[in-house]
Order: C-alpha cells, then structure tokens, then sequence
C-alpha cells in the first residue's frame, strides 16, 4: 500500500495532465455531510466487504478516513481483493483540512 500525504494529493488532483483518483471516504454519512474532499465517495467501512465489487479495480483509489486509521484498514483489505493501486491518505481529512483547504470544517 502506498501512502499519501493531503498536499500530494491536492497536488495530484491540480494536474489537468493526470488521471484522477477514485476518492473513496470510508467515513461515517454524518462525517461525510461535516465535511468531505470535493469529488468523494462515501462508502462506510463496514460496508466495504460487500460494496467492494462495486469499485474499478483499475482506478487508482485513495483511501481517505478522519486521521487515516481506518482508511488504512480499507486500503488493507482491498489488496487482499486483488486491488493493486490503493493509496492511504495520511491524516485523513483532518489533514486536509490543516494543510490544504483551511476553510474546511473539522470535528
């Protein structure tokens, strides 16, 4: 699993030049209505072991939690589902929110 810091991903997602990643939010729905990256996709962690057929597994996808625990866990449990470019946000949105978009709600 790679990870990611929140500047190289808003630097990622800046690039006209690049494909963009799937941005899967493991979140809670209330967590996700608080605040979320533009262009999310909710799908709560303990929905993952049946909903993850539902993704491409060609994509890129950016695991992406509060502070990064259970988004880790996610990323984890995909690769074992033959999903061979997951990525883990470090420090979730909470990160985001810090170092990128301060205009970001945080709980």
């Amino acid at each position: 699993m790679q990870h990611m810091t929140a500047p190289e991903l808003a630097i990622w997602l800046a690039d006209q030049t690049k494909t963009p990643p799937l941005l899967l939010d493991v979140r809670e729905p209330w967590e996700y209505e608080t605040c979320h990256i533009p262009g999310a996709v909710l799908m709560p962690m303990q929905s993952i072991p049946v909903r993850h057929q539902e993704l491409d597994s060609d994509l890129s996808i950016v695991c992406i939690c509060h502070h990064g625990a259970r988004s880790m866990q996610v990323a984890q449990f995909l690769e074992q589902h033959d999903f061979t470019n997951v990525i883990n946000l470090t420090g979730g949105v909470h990160a985001w929110a810090q170092q990128v978009d301060n205009a970001m709600p945080v709980y």
